[in-house]
């Protein structure tokens, strides 16, 4: 009976297994993000993760340990020096999947994107744009809801709108009709 073991061995020997994924974590900490299968791509996440939080403790112990698992200098020097000082912050979660609509061209298999979550530049940028954005207000109802339905919803429809100014460099005169700016400029002029 085979209770408890749930590791894909992906149609592959233990050694080809092993070194197919000491390959795989080297590149993606070298590239910071490979395309490859849905099935590698979580057997790698269980490999490399552990790999990724060991590297927050820069001791020859963990080294050696780490090298043990990688078999490659450089990516070691890599992880211990960018990638380290960039997940020293996060308790785990390191790696994200992002799988692709098209299936590989050969044997229609799922592909996905995998990529340490550090470096994704849009989405860090995207996450402080939201960060750096103000709540909107809500009202709050009082007595029954059903009974005051529809005053508290124009209320909190008007408190979620906010006031914004034009830029410096935008003219704040209005415009008549048939009239055009380089007209109103001149007027203002002479």
């Amino acid at each position: 009976m085979r209770h408890g073991k749930k590791d894909n061995h992906l149609g592959r020997t233990t050694a080809h297994r092993h070194a197919m994924l000491s390959n795989m974590a080297s590149s993606l900490i070298l590239h910071k993000r490979i395309t490859t299968t849905v099935a590698k791509a979580k057997e790698l996440r269980k490999y490399v993760e552990p790999i990724l939080t060991r590297s927050k403790d820069d001791t020859t112990h963990s080294r050696r340990m780490v090298f043990a698992l990688l078999q490659n200098k450089e990516s070691l020097k890599e992880l211990y020096g960018d990638v380290a000082a960039k997940v020293a912050n996060r308790p785990g979660g390191y790696t994200r999947i992002i799988k692709l609509s098209a299936g590989r061209a050969g044997d229609n298999a799922d592909m996905c994107v995998m990529e340490l979550v550090d470096y994704n530049e849009t989405l860090l940028e995207a996450k402080t744009a939201g960060a750096a954005k103000t709540t909107t207000r809500r009202s709050r109802r009082s007595g029954s809801k059903k009974a005051e339905g529809a005053a508290p919803v124009a209320a909190s429809t008007e408190a979620a709108t906010t006031n914004v100014d034009a830029p410096a460099d935008t003219p704040k005169e209005t415009l008549k009709e048939g009239e055009t700016r380089e007209e109103k400029s001149e007027e203002a002029a002479s």
